[in-house]
């Protein structure tokens, strides 16, 4: 039985250390500037500065969005009384990260040129 025990305990041991050591799920897949090829960065910056500019072009349709959304999810009088509140901040939200992402297109931030929120789009679903 003492055996036993000591097998456990080391067989414990050892996947814990593969877990611990093991690199993250995608860690491959993570992008920066310095493992990026050229292409990848331009075609990121490009995405990045579509993206603002769509944003800040579109960014109004959070207004209606945020309406239906609320009524949707908590009743029409609430989508009527709060929605409108919601919106008007989530427009001022994703016009300002439009602008912000349009004129920073170049510096890859947040992560290797993401988008600052979720959805990037307005006409995404959350």
């Amino acid at each position: 039985m003492p055996q036993r025990g000591s097998f456990l305990i080391a067989a414990t041991v050892l996947i814990w250390l593969l877990a611990v050591t093991a690199p993250p799920a995608g860690a491959d897949d993570y992008r920066t500037v310095e493992n990026a090829g050229p292409q990848e960065v331009v075609d990121a910056m490009a995405s990045k500065a579509a993206r603002g500019l769509a944003n800040t072009a579109t960014g109004w349709g959070e207004f209606p969005k945020q309406i239906y959304l609320t009524a949707k999810d908590d009743g029409i009088a609430k989508g009527l009384l709060v929605g409108p509140l919601k919106g008007v901040g989530m427009t001022l939200v994703r016009t300002a990260s439009g602008l912000l992402e349009t004129v920073t297109f170049f510096i890859p931030y947040p992560g290797f040129y993401d988008p600052y929120f979720d959805p990037a789009y307005v006409w995404q679903k959350e």
